[in-house]
């Protein structure tokens, strides 16, 4: 039927769906990798088990290779996007209403692992989409803005998303109550984006199911493309860098609101949850962002091995900062925002070094997959040491568990220095 359309249905205006399209991929990670974080703690659980629970739902992200080709034969890009949508929606909405209930946890596990494959399957869909959907022109324009999409997802539910349930804790006194009606929203908001993107999404004809038969071709590519990954020069030095770069802060990153949101007696900083949602999830989040143009600005300029050792000290030092805030618990917002902040920035700036030697290891044939197979070992330098920070910190205290992160990024610069590099890799070309 798309076969027969006029070209003008084919072809929408992209600002009609990308946006859109963004806000809808950001969202669901957001709410799965941090707001259940500060959801779970706000019930009451124990940072051992908060952060065992939440480092499990990157599993999704970490195998996410293994099926996307399913992605790619099994109906078209186009029908993957809503279809996910509308079914995201739908565990939002039975999320919100398990959590009143006396079997909140076992019911909310579950249904942040369906959010979380849902989310992951989306990203594949999506992703792919907006290649088939944009031109080469379009493509290239709209790269900054399904970015800057992205990242306004990751400050609605990180920051606004968060405030919303504090007001509501406030006003209801009730937490389970005011996170549901805050779930419940946001479940909302994705029947629209499924019913939007339904009839908002051009249609183009290159967007087709993959044929069945062509199922054995998909298992040698494959097994090929596995193959030629870890066949490459100096693997065992590439997994090194791509497990160990975030060892400290993979650990951080899963104890940040915990330690914003305890009590002072028992180290934290007692900050209420629109406070954790205004400081960690707006300001810091923006300043994350600022960090990130400013790396891909001086990478494009003088290239990544010059930038390479700055960022990796720019994004481990500042995690010092949560050694200071644990060890003198400033009551001033305004001194823990500023902390927060340079420690973000810091994150965001170190992090597009990471993002780029991904692409300079995927470099060549079968440079898609290859990267996507980085993205999955990323990842699980994210998953397996989140999972046992919280423990780690229920043992020691916050002022000793910031003082091991710092210790723990000591692994990363010892495999940096035996990274393989091109001095020109990353630098814009000119004339």
């Amino acid at each position: 039927m798309s076969e027969q359309m006029p070209k003008e249905r084919q072809a929408r205006n992209p600002w009609m769906w990308i946006p859109s399209l963004y806000l809808a991929e950001g969202l669901p990670y957001v709410v799965v990798m941090s707001v259940a974080v500060t959801m779970y703690k706000r019930f009451g659980m124990s940072n051992t088990d908060i952060a065992l629970y939440t480092s499990w739902f990157y599993l999704p992200w970490v195998i996410k290779p293994l099926w996307s080709p399913v992605v790619d034969i099994l109906g078209t890009r186009r029908r993957w996007v809503w279809v996910m949508q509308l079914l995201v929606g739908a565990a939002l909405a039975a999320l919100a209403l398990s959590l009143p209930g006396p079997g909140w946890l076992h019911f909310s596990l579950i249904f942040f692992w369906l959010l979380a494959f849902q989310s992951a399957t989306h990203d594949i869909a999506a992703d792919g989409f907006y290649l088939l959907g944009t031109d080469e022109k379009q493509a290239a324009q709209f790269v900054g803005v399904r970015t800057m999409f992205y990242r306004v997802a990751t400050i609605f539910g990180q920051g606004l998303l968060v405030m919303l349930a504090g007001w509501l804790e406030k006003s209801t006194g009730r937490p389970h109550t005011a996170w549901a009606i805050t779930i419940g929203v946001l479940a909302a908001m994705f029947v629209l984006f499924g019913v939007w993107h339904r009839f908002a999404l051009p249609r183009p004809e290159a967007d087709r199911p993959g044929e069945a038969h062509r199922i054995p071709h998909f298992v040698r590519e494959f097994l090929a493309t596995f193959g030629s990954f870890f066949s490459k020069p100096r693997i065992l030095v590439l997994m090194a860098f791509l497990l160990l770069y975030r060892l400290g802060e993979a650990q951080l990153v899963k104890m940040v609101s915990p330690f914003l949101l305890d009590g002072r007696d028992v180290g934290g900083l007692g900050l209420d949850t629109t406070q954790v949602g205004f400081v960690y999830g707006t300001v810091g989040i923006l300043a994350l962002t600022f960090g990130g143009i400013l790396g891909g600005v001086v990478i494009a300029r003088d290239g990544l091995k010059r930038w390479l050792w700055p960022m990796l000290f720019a994004i481990h030092l500042p995690d010092a900062i949560f050694i200071g805030l644990a060890a003198a618990q400033p009551t001033n917002l305004a001194v823990i925002l500023a902390g927060v902040a340079i420690e973000q920035f810091g994150y965001g700036f170190g992090f597009t070094a990471y993002v780029m030697y991904m692409m300079y290891i995927a470099r060549g044939e079968r440079q898609t997959a290859h990267y996507a197979i980085c993205t999955g070992f990323m990842a699980l330098g994210m998953m397996l040491p989140g999972m046992w920070s919280g423990w780690l910190q229920d043992q020691v205290g916050y002022l000793t568990f910031f003082t091991i992160v710092i210790a723990a990024t000591l692994p990363s610069f010892l495999v940096t220095a035996f990274l393989p590099l091109e001095a020109d890799f990353g630098r814009k070309k000119t004339g």
